[in-house]
């Protein structure tokens, strides 16, 4: 698979022929390989124009864009070269039929919370007292076929992550202070690096995504909006705990992010410059890891099985194979 570009430097990105180029605010140049791209991840200033977005499209390039503070502001998605009106029909469908819909729902949050149970299992394997949350989250998974709506499935999901939540200061080694999820502004660096690893896992989500038939802005838990890719959301609720959380778990286990990562400013906690490079740098050695998967009896990569879950969710839409939400086994 092609392999995502992070630009941290001020500059401007533009096409040069048949490739793209980076020229930084020194003037230093560097060309990058259209053909190699997946992504590009924009975290800086950077000036841009119509013929560089041309030329991404037609080389089906998204761009992701952050600010200063390192919150994700959105995405240049191209126009769609895997046009399936078939597929579409199918997915406004599922939507627009209530029980589908909630049954689909329900299988992203039945996975989810067992990718939740899973990493609770696993410090608790490695001397964590673990054992009531996961009771409790335990009890609350079996509540989920009974609900009878989406906000009262979003409600035992929202307890489900409360209680998760509850326990990072037990997973986490270094004293910490974490007692609830905070998004508008991050109040300490948990939320911080929690709000900066989610908005990366929703962007690969939408670059998978974006190779496939699916229209991402029709979604089922997440309610579809504008400005949103809610399909994406939906995804991302799945590999959140296999590929965000344990990355934040290491990286606070292992002291590579520390107090000295951050800088506290008007809107909350900001990482640094160093460490933002540091988790990116960390996170796309994690997409490349591989696992051998049960179904195709063959190693995938993590980036892969993002792919992997929109066809899942392409096959049970046309009634091909019913989806079942990835579970990590291991």
């Amino acid at each position: 698979m092609n392999r995502s570009y992070y630009i941290y430097s001020n500059g401007k990105l533009s096409r040069k022929d048949n490739t793209l180029q980076f020229v930084n605010s020194e003037g230093e140049k560097r060309d990058l390989p259209v053909e190699q791209i997946e992504d590009i991840y924009i975290m800086s200033e950077m000036t841009i124009n119509t013929k560089l977005l041309n030329f991404a499209a037609q080389n089906g390039i998204v761009l992701h864009f952050f600010n200063y503070y390192q919150f994700y502001t959105g995405s240049f998605y191209p126009r769609e070269q895997l046009l399936a009106g078939r597929l579409l029909v199918k997915q406004v469908e599922a939507y627009s039929d209530f029980e589908i819909r909630l049954d689909l729902a329900k299988r992203f949050i039945q996975a989810a919370s067992a990718n939740i149970y899973r990493n609770l299992r696993y410090y608790n394997g490695r001397g964590k007292d673990l054992e009531l949350p996961m009771k409790q989250i335990d009890h609350l998974r079996g509540q989920i076929d009974r609900q009878l709506g989406i906000k009262d499935l979003m409600g035992i999901e929202g307890n489900i992550r409360k209680i998760y939540y509850s326990t990072w200061e037990t997973i986490i080694d270094p004293d910490i202070d974490f007692e609830k999820r905070v998004m508008h502004p991050p109040d300490n660096r948990i939320n911080s690096l929690i709000s900066f690893v989610n908005s990366l896992i929703y962007t690969k989500v939408l670059t998978e995504v974006y190779h496939t038939q699916l229209n991402p802005t029709i979604s089922y838990l997440h309610e579809p909006g504008t400005r949103r890719f809610s399909l994406c959301l939906d995804l991302a609720e799945i590999f959140k705990p296999l590929i965000g959380d344990r990355l934040i778990f290491s990286l606070l286990n292992r002291k590579q992010i520390t107090d000295n990562s951050f800088m506290a400013d008007l809107d909350g906690l900001k990482l640094k410059k160093e460490a933002s490079q540091l988790i990116l740098s960390e996170l796309d050695e994690r997409m490349k890891k591989t696992i051998k998967h049960k179904e195709l009896g063959r190693s995938v990569s993590y980036q892969y099985l993002i792919r992997l879950e929109a066809y899942k969710l392409i096959k049970h839409l046309l009634g091909e194979k019913e989806y079942v939400g990835f579970e990590i086994w291991w």
